[in-house]
């Protein structure tokens, strides 16, 4: 069995955050969502829990970081083209998503980032490795 990774995020408003992912192409496991979590399937090994803040807090013992003024992390996922990561972030930032940072073009790497409504930073990244190991 591979190793699977449950990333848990605290969200302010469940339900927007749903309608947020679901816009973006992505869908929910239903036995894992409920009225304080969401179980955003990203593949079949790569899962967000979107937990909203008291659920989330029965977890932790430290204070919650609030993502809109500070960076807690930076979630990085590979696309398969840079067209794919173009298509992703323009609908994340057309589904009420913001712009992050600038766009990043390495000609044999190029990503795009944005932050989902709770302020979280993702980042869309494609890498062409054949040309990437040549840089090397």
């Amino acid at each position: 069995m591979s190793t699977k990774i449950f990333v848990n995020l605290p969200v302010k408003d469940l339900d927007r955050s749903k309608d947020f992912f679901t816009k973006l192409g992505y869908s929910f496991d239903a036995q894992f969502t409920d009225e304080n979590a969401g179980c955003l399937v990203i593949s079949d090994t790569i899962y967000a829990m979107l937990l909203v803040e008291p659920f989330f807090k029965t977890f932790t013992k430290k204070e919650i970081a609030d993502a809109s003024t500070s960076t807690e992390t930076i979630l990085a996922l590979s696309a398969d083209s840079r067209e794919q990561v173009d298509e992703l972030v323009d609908r994340a930032l057309a589904s009420g998503g913001s712009a992050s940072m600038e766009t990043q073009d390495h000609g044999f790497m190029y990503g795009r980032s944005f932050q989902d409504p709770d302020g979280h930073q993702w980042e869309i990244m494609w890498m062409d490795v054949a040309a990437a190991q040549q840089q090397g």
